[in-house]
């Protein structure tokens, strides 16, 4: 007998599980079917527990900086099995606290593999039929894996292997300079492993305003990290204790020993055994294809977050499940604006950015005004012991329409949301010069760089 709802979300990952309480919110019947645990890859093996990790490596940077800051410290270690200890329980709570989430809300969760039996219908192995008057897709996505490059836990490890890492890395390989990659690669090489990123493209942090790049690039390097560029890792050779690695770069080959690899070379979308293509929903390159209000092009058939288009980041997915769910009740709905989806990597240092960068505003046909603040201009930068870093802006000429901000330094995954708000209410030059900022924090340094564009600089 088949269980009937007026909405069922198929996986309980951010987008999953909030499109389930909005949907539920507005007064739908709502069932959320996973296969694995709530909260998906972001709560359980991504988002919350590499930045548990994160802070611990943090923490370890400032004790040994103790002596600046008038402190003394001996005898300075860490315990890398308490440190993962202490980044699952982080996950465990989270995770936790979204089944009590579904509870509040009265969602019904079915815990199973599910499947796209017919239009409105779906099929859960080891559970009744759901039939649903809408279905939203929100399965996610998994590493990529590349020939001969496959994880295998021991000495070549996916993003999932380095949260539970069997051993401390001495001397690491990184193949990809994404958000994973990087922050895979800070995390480690602050604890002290002899660190290699090895990026395909010409440049790390590619999503990026190249400036950005740059300065991350000279900031890892004075970290001791190794980075090599335009460069492609054809084939790892695996021993017993060590990986030899073969490494293509402007012409030549390089094999080196590592005795750990991190492979972060992208995703690829969960769209296999789901029945897509039986229902004539569209998949390109591993992902749904969907208009901008998240339709499939299926009736009453929808795909959030990692599993269709881009930007996959976990803040774009719960965007699109509130619409989605909103859409479904009958409300008028906005689409989700990628250009206003601010994008953060959790290395050290932090960077953020939203918007067009300053090469993308000027192929677009843009004439544009461009601001730059360094911290070692902000005062609060400077008693953090925080000096180096800069907020970038990037102005359309004509109209003062905020085109871009793009920012490298402590603390800056949580300053760009100011100038995400910006883009959202379509602010200009003049409502941002206009603003008081308070001081002394490190949002004085985005202010400056609003009135750097516009040649007004007040601190350098």
């Amino acid at each position: 007998m088949a269980r009937s709802c007026d909405v069922a979300v198929i996986g309980g990952g951010p987008g999953g599980y909030v499109a389930a309480i909005r949907a539920a919110q507005l007064g739908l019947r709502t069932v959320v079917v996973e296969r694995e645990a709530l909260g998906g890859i972001c709560l359980n093996w991504g988002c919350i527990p590499t930045k548990a990790l994160l802070r611990s490596a943090e923490v370890f940077h400032l004790m040994h900086r103790a002596k600046e800051f008038g402190l003394s410290a001996d005898g300075l270690g860490f315990d890398l099995d308490a440190v993962v200890k202490r980044s699952r329980g982080v996950a465990k709570q989270l995770s936790s606290g979204v089944g009590f989430l579904m509870k509040k809300n009265r969602v019904e969760v079915v815990m199973g593999t599910a499947r796209l039996a017919a239009p409105g219908r779906i099929t859960v192995e080891g559970a009744d039929d759901i039939e649903a008057g809408a279905i939203i897709l929100a399965t996610g996505a998994r590493a990529r894996e590349l020939p001969g490059l496959e994880a295998d836990g021991v000495r070549v490890w996916s993003y999932r292997h380095a949260l539970l890492p069997p051993h401390m890395p001495r001397r690491l390989l990184v193949i990809g300079s994404g958000a994973i990659g990087i922050e895979f690669a800070s995390f480690y090489n602050t604890l002290g492993a002899e660190t290699t990123v090895v990026e395909v493209l010409d440049r790390i942090l590619p999503v990026e305003d190249a400036e950005i790049s740059g300065l991350a690039k000279k900031a890892f390097e004075k970290q001791k990290m190794r980075i090599l560029e335009a460069a492609t890792v054809t084939a790892l050779e695996r021993g017993q204790d060590t990986v030899t690695a073969t490494i293509e770069r402007g012409g030549e080959t390089l094999r080196e020993d590592f005795d750990t690899v991190i492979v972060a070379t992208g995703i690829v979308g969960n769209v296999e055994d789901l029945g897509l293509e039986a229902l004539g929903a569209k998949v390109e390159r591993s992902h749904v294809v969907v208009d901008e209000y998240c339709r499939t092009g299926v009736p009453g058939l929808y795909a959030i977050g990692d599993v269709a288009a881009p930007p996959w980041l976990a803040h774009k997915a719960m965007h699109e499940g509130v619409m989605v769910a909103e859409l479904i009740a009958g409300q008028t709905v906005h689409a989700v604006a990628p250009g206003s989806i601010p994008g953060c990597t959790y290395c050290s240092p932090q960077v953020a950015s939203v918007g067009l960068t300053e090469a993308k505003a000027v192929e677009l046909g843009h004439e544009i005004r461009v601001g730059r603040f360094p911290f070692v201009g902000n005062g609060k930068a400077i008693a953090l012991g925080e000096p180096d870093g800069m907020i970038k802006t990037v102005f359309d000429a004509k109209t003062g329409e905020l085109l871009g901000a793009h920012m490298i330094g402590a603390e800056v995954t949580e300053l760009i949301q100011g100038y995400v708000v910006g883009r959202t209410l379509e602010t200009t030059e003049a409502e941002l010069i206009a603003t008081v900022f308070p001081h002394p924090t490190l949002s004085e340094a985005m202010h400056e760089s609003v009135l750097d564009a516009y040649g007004r600089m007040l601190h350098m």
